[in-house]
């Protein structure tokens, strides 16, 4: 009997699995496995430059003969909600308010009462401490160079809030101005002297930190305080692998639509310094079922700003390290000059080096390789690029305005770049794919958006229809003889696939699978093939 049931999975096992379950299109992830137990763990950041710029790790798609389609996702393509991403601006739009308050603006430092420093560090360029207010809520405050005042603070500000729009989770960070005399040392606070030996920190040593930072026009200055992250630390998280201490990290983090998509996020704001030590996993504990929640933070070094000081020029235009480009360095001695290096930033102290002529988010890359982002797929870019379009200029306008910048021409410079590499973000990825979205069933018929239209980049149709037969026990597919509208047909079966084409481009296909089982038809898949 046992060998019989055996025998009976394994044939089972061969069959094709069921395309659409009832359940489908899920939106949400499972309800996490209870991961209260989770220890923190640190990593290298000296170690992962050098491991990933010598041989990156992870399951690469340039290993396998067909790429690796992008996993945790559902049967629309869209990421699971939850521990990593949720759907914002895109899916449903987000008022100028609610744009510019990002993750929150309930949890402002309170200005009643000192604020207590608890922790600080006083060594290097841009120093910072960890207080707590007079409600005993816990912030670290960080502070621009002196050299470039409002230029970090600005960024972090900035990227918080997109990166929110777009449905990241990140912490709440809030600008803050305030004087000297709302600070006290609070009890036994130890600092580093330059030997990396501890001491108990003085009132004198607070003083000295703060004549490293800017004052304002008012003698106040001007910071970046982060609300600590609710939950146990544990940690950040690597863009490959999983975590095998968490029963909820399932999908190999290369293999994730909304980290592949990172890739055309931190192109459009310039976030090279996308790795590792800039995430945090926290333990959260909503109806104390502890599970773990994937943070982005330590923005100040975007938009142009490196936080101690302006990125440099080749930001985004070449690894750290690699050997083609210093090998073509070393052939011509140097006067093989790159694109980048002809790019041309305006004198501007507050926004560093940031601009949108020589911006090419194809061959953007960060300070060094990313197994995610290398991974990406044109459905990976497509799912990134739609979300960035969606944000309007006025919108754009509003988030920056919020970083209350002391020169106009910050201000109006962070805009126009802002708007232009969005616009080139949807000319390089809106034609590697059929840039339809949106689709629903309206009065029997299949409607959707063209994007690139909307955006007034160009449509890529007309567009061509073929209905087709499902059997979703099978997932095998067969035409349905004069259903060539958009209209969906009455025949054929529970569900049917819509299979558009362009004759304007030959290799792209969207394939939209519709249910209809009782009452109206629904969408409840989509594939995209280029």
């Amino acid at each position: 009997m046992r060998h019989v049931a055996v025998l009976f999975f394994l044939s089972f096992s061969t069959l094709p699995a069921q395309k659409f379950y009832p359940d489908d299109p899920v939106e949400f992830e499972l309800k996490p496995l209870p991961s209260a137990d989770i220890e923190r763990r640190r990593l290298s950041d000296y170690y992962d430059l050098i491991r990933h710029t010598i041989d990156t790790p992870g399951d690469l798609n340039r290993a396998h003969p067909k790429p690796v389609l992008a996993q945790g996702v559902n049967t629309l393509g869209e990421p699971l909600q939850g521990a990593w991403w949720v759907k914002r601006h895109y899916y449903k739009r987000m008022s100028l308010d609610q744009l510019v308050d990002g993750p929150g603006s309930d949890h402002a430092p309170s200005m009643q009462g000192r604020w207590t420093v608890i922790a600080a560090k006083t060594e290097g360029i841009t120093p910072g401490f960890v207080m707590q207010d007079a409600r005993g809520e816990l912030y670290f405050v960080k502070f621009d160079p002196l050299t470039n005042p409002e230029m970090a603070t600005g960024a972090d500000h900035l990227s918080i809030r997109l990166l929110h729009a777009l449905g990241y989770h990140v912490p709440e960070n809030y600008l803050v101005e305030f004087s000297e005399d709302m600070l006290v040392l609070g009890k036994d606070v130890t600092v580093a002297d330059r030997l990396g030996r501890r001491r108990a920190m003085t009132q004198r040593d607070l003083a000295e930190m703060l004549l490293k930072v800017a004052k304002n026009r008012d003698g106040r200055y001007r910071a970046t305080a982060s609300l600590a992250i609710r939950g146990k630390g544990i940690g950040p998280y690597r863009y490959y692998g999983r975590r095998r201490d968490d029963p909820n990290d399932f999908v190999p983090h290369e293999h994730r639509r909304d980290l592949r998509g990172l890739a055309v996020v931190s192109a459009w704001i310039g976030h090279d310094d996308c790795r590792a030590i800039n995430t945090y996993d926290a333990v959260i504990e909503p109806n104390g079922a502890g599970h773990v929640r994937h943070y982005i933070l330590d923005l100040g070094s975007t938009l142009g700003s490196g936080t101690q000081r302006p990125n440099s020029a080749r930001s985004g235009g070449e690894y750290l390290f690699a050997w083609k480009p210093s090998a073509l360095q070393l052939v011509t001695l140097g006067l093989a000059v790159p694109s980048w290096a002809r790019a041309r930033f305006p004198e501007i102290p507050s926004v560093g080096r940031f601009e949108y002529e020589k911006f090419d988010p194809g061959k953007w890359v960060p300070e060094y390789p990313n197994p995610a982002f290398l991974n990406r797929l044109p459905d990976d870019e497509f799912w990134a690029a739609k979300q960035i379009l969606a944000l309007r200029d006025d919108e754009i306008r509003a988030i920056v305005q919020s970083a209350r910048y002391s020169d106009a021409r910050a201000e109006a410079w962070l805009v126009e770049c802002l708007v232009q590499r969005r616009d080139k973000i949807g000319r390089a990825y809106f034609k590697k794919v059929l840039p339809l979205d949106r689709f629903e069933i309206r009065e029997g018929k299949l409607a959707f958006e063209d994007l690139s239209e909307k955006a007034g980049l160009g449509a890529a149709g007309p567009y061509a229809v073929q209905w087709l037969q499902l059997d979703n026990a099978t997932a095998s597919t067969i035409p349905i003889e004069g259903a060539t509208s958009f209209a969906v047909p009455a025949r054929g079966g529970a569900y049917k696939v819509a299979r558009i084409s362009s004759s304007r481009r030959a290799n792209q296909v969207v394939d939209v699978s519709v249910r209809r089982e009782g009452g109206s038809p629904t969408v409840v898949g989509i594939e995209r093939r280029w």
